[in-house]
C-alpha cells in the first residue's frame, strides 16, 4: 500500500515538475542599427524607439513571468494538498 502511494506521489511530482520546466518562448533581439553618422535628432528618435521597444519587451517578459508564477503556485497548492491527503491516509491506516 505504501509502495503504491509512494510511486503515485513520485509520478505526480514528476508530472508537476515537468509542467513547470517548460521552456519559455525565444526572445527576438532587434538587429543593431547602422553605424553611419546621423543627425542629432535622428539619433535621439532612434534611441527613443529602442527604449520604447525595450520597455515593451520587458512588459511582455513580466507578463510571462507572472503567468509562470501563477502556474507554480497552483502546482505548489496541489502538492500541499497531496501531502495533507498522504498524512490523513497514514493516520487512518494506523487506526485500522
Amino acid at each position: 500500500m505504501r509502495l503504491k502511494f509512494l510511486v503515485l506521489s513520485v509520478a505526480v511530482l514528476f508530472a508537476a515538475l515537468g509542467a513547470i520546466a517548460q521552456s519559455p518562448a525565444p526572445i527576438v533581439v532587434p538587429a543593431a542599427i547602422d553605424t553611419t553618422p546621423a543627425p542629432e535628432n535622428a539619433q535621439k528618435e532612434a534611441d527613443d524607439a529602442v527604449i520604447t521597444a525595450a520597455i515593451a519587451l520587458l512588459q511582455e517578459l513580466k507578463a510571462q513571468n507572472d503567468q509562470t508564477i501563477k502556474k507554480q503556485q497552483v502546482t505548489l497548492e496541489a502538492l500541499d494538498q497531496l501531502q495533507k491527503d498522504a498524512d490523513q491516509i497514514r493516520i487512518f491506516s494506523k487506526r485500522g
